[in-house]
């Protein structure tokens, strides 16, 4: 794998999976530093399990990862608390944390051992919770947050943990279209502004198109990876769903529902 210093992660012929089953194969990618990435495809494809593969959650069937030029299972538990912060679907955080207390934790790979908190550890927080226009609900309890903003809470977290990759499974859940515009947006400037890089899996197709600056398309096939306007010139969009319920229009990189 070439070493390429503007790149935070690459992936090269990566299948993942479980002991007994490969769900995907043939996966390489790179992503520069400052870029936001949608991982899209259809259900039981494997974005769930290849971004869990990504963070170092799950053990890859074969291939190469790497994060920031290093092999990621070289990495400690520590570095690559460093190095990557993740929002699953799953979550087993306590709802009984204030939003301030749960983005907090997200300093913990950077405090000391007894986890307190330096000037910079709240700076950050404090920009994360402004970031994600938490402000007013600072010390609400989580379990008091609608589910579309405990999502944010989430993501604020994940981004006071200050790594330079980011990795985010369906970001967008719960959320109405205002608000998941809102997340796809905050997402891009901090991507552009702070120089992090996002990986993020999500159905919403139309809407990643719109604000990503590279797309992979997870088919179980290919893998076809690049940016929206490419995968659309190579009509890859065309053929992710059965044509006979949905059409890919290219001329507004939409789908319709075919009459």
């Amino acid at each position: 794998m070439d070493v390429i210093k503007n790149q935070i992660l690459n992936v090269d012929n990566l299948s993942i999976g479980y002991p007994s089953i490969t769900i995907a194969k043939n996966i390489s990618f790179s992503l520069e530093k400052g870029s936001l990435c949608a991982i899209v495809g259809i259900n039981g494809v494997g974005k769930s399990t290849l971004l869990r593969t990504l963070g170092g959650l799950q053990a890859k069937k074969s291939g190469e990862i790497e994060i920031d030029n290093q092999k990621l299972e070289s990495l400690s538990t520590l570095q690559l608390a460093q190095k990557r912060s993740m929002v699953l679907t799953e979550q087993t955080t306590s709802k009984n944390l204030t939003v301030q207390e749960l983005i907090a934790l997200g300093r913990q790979p950077h405090t000391n051992w007894l986890g307190r908190l330096s000037t910079n550890d709240k700076k950050r927080i404090q920009q994360s919770i402004r970031t994600f226009l938490l402000d007013k609900l600072r010390y609400r309890k989580c379990h008091e947050l609608s589910d579309g903003q405990f999502q944010r809470v989430l993501i604020a977290r994940a981004m006071a943990q200050d790594t330079p990759l980011i990795l985010l499974d369906e970001p967008t859940t719960h959320l109405d279209l205002h608000h998941k515009v809102q997340i796809l947006k905050l997402l891009q400037q901090l991507a552009h502004e702070q120089n992090k890089t996002i990986l993020f899996t999500t159905h919403e197709i139309d809407l990643a198109i719109q604000t990503c600056d590279s797309m992979l398309i997870l088919d179980g096939n290919q893998n076809p990876f690049g940016e929206p306007c490419q995968l659309i010139e190579e009509k890859h969009f065309n053929t992710l769903f059965p044509s006979d319920m949905v059409q890919f229009d290219a001329t507004t990189g939409t789908y319709k529902v075919k009459k």
